[in-house]
């Protein structure tokens, strides 16, 4: 062991990326991670929600400190493509999903998850492990509307009493992902629906979490929103609830480590273990968990995001395979035209 971290340390001097240490199980991965000492773990989501699971990697894996930072996903595609092209990579693991997946694809590491336990139906396209998902929902303010008056179908939103900014919509136009994977919707007849939509010009917002803030607010009754945002807020007494407008997307979040990371048997562990039951464990108490690919309300009683859905009556569909996000990458340009929001 000693060898290797001497050559890690020469390498990392002259600039080079540290070696990947040849462990061949959980047993020998953690023990190279702890000669190690740390991750770097970036990812789209405020450091309160991963705590629970930082925590307790820290207390399974004494001697790996966890370093967390909430950036963007975009904003992690950009740092870590120059980092590479540098060869001076600050950050072991990273987050992907939609529009990121098919750039941090060839920016992961190569990994053999299955021999560090990750089960087979959560590791994609070989390097990516699938570790919670981010169901795009509608959400209502429960101050601002009666019950009888919550849009119950994509339908509903297209009622001109919306008109005038009543809706908050996210300008990416994400949340239309489920009109390209839904076959009974379809890509062409979601293109119409946009343009539809934007008739009764909406309260536009840069990305879903200022549209859920105006939902919370009460500034909008209606809008774009996430079911993990909705959750966390619902569970402190804010005045929103998921609206049963479906299908939708769960969003998949894919964790990968990055190629040169500077701890990368630590990113390796990092990333089975929140893949792991007990990860997911810690996880799923602040709404970040793995749930079915398609509608299933199996486990309702025990995972809230997935009792949510359940609850609102929301069909919901995820990606299968990457041809969808190269689907994807033609589409939400496209909605956004449609949308009227394409202006840079």
């Amino acid at each position: 062991m000693a060898s290797v971290m001497a050559v890690a340390v020469v390498l990392t001097a002259c600039g080079g990326p540290p070696p990947v240490p040849d462990t061949k199980n959980l047993d020998e991965l953690y023990q190279a991670a702890k000669a190690e000492g740390e991750v770097v773990w970036f990812a789209p989501k405020p450091e309160a929600q991963m705590k629970p699971a930082i925590d307790a990697f820290e207390k399974k894996f004494p001697g790996i400190e966890v370093r967390y930072t909430n950036k963007k996903a975009p904003d992690l595609v950009t740092q870590l493509n120059v980092e590479q092209a540098a060869d001076r990579v600050t950050f072991d693991v990273s987050n992907a999903g939609g529009l990121t997946v098919l750039p941090s694809q060839s920016m992961a590491a190569k990994v053999d998850w299955a021999s560090y336990e990750v089960p087979s139906d959560q590791i994609f396209a070989d390097d990516f492990v699938y570790v919670w998902a981010v169901p795009k929902v509608w959400a209502y303010n429960t101050d601002a509307l009666v019950p009888n008056d919550v849009p119950a179908s994509w339908d509903d939103l297209l009622d001109p009493r919306w008109n005038g900014g009543k809706l908050s919509v996210e300008s990416r136009g994400s949340f239309m992902t489920v009109w390209a994977q839904d076959p009974t919707l379809g890509a062409d007849a979601g293109l119409d629906y946009a343009s539809r939509l934007a008739e009764l010009n909406p309260h536009y917002t840069e990305n879903t979490t200022q549209a859920h803030t105006l939902v919370v607010s009460g500034q909008t009754p209606v809008g774009t929103d996430l079911i993990n945002l909705v959750l966390a807020d619902e569970s402190k007494g804010a005045p929103v609830a998921v609206a049963p407008v479906g299908p939708t997307n769960a969003n998949k979040s894919y964790l990968f480590v990055a190629d040169g990371a500077p701890h990368p048997a630590a990113g390796r562990l990092l990333t089975a273990f929140l893949a792991s039951e007990e990860g997911q464990s810690a996880l799923v108490g602040t709404y970040n968990s793995v749930i079915p690919t398609n509608t299933d309300c199996t486990d309702a009683a025990t995972n809230r995001v997935i009792g949510a859905l359940c609850d609102a009556g929301v069909e919901w569909f995820s990606e299968t395979d990457i041809a969808q996000y190269e689907q994807f990458s033609d589409f939400f340009p496209e909605v956004e035209e449609a949308l009227g929001t394409n202006v840079n």
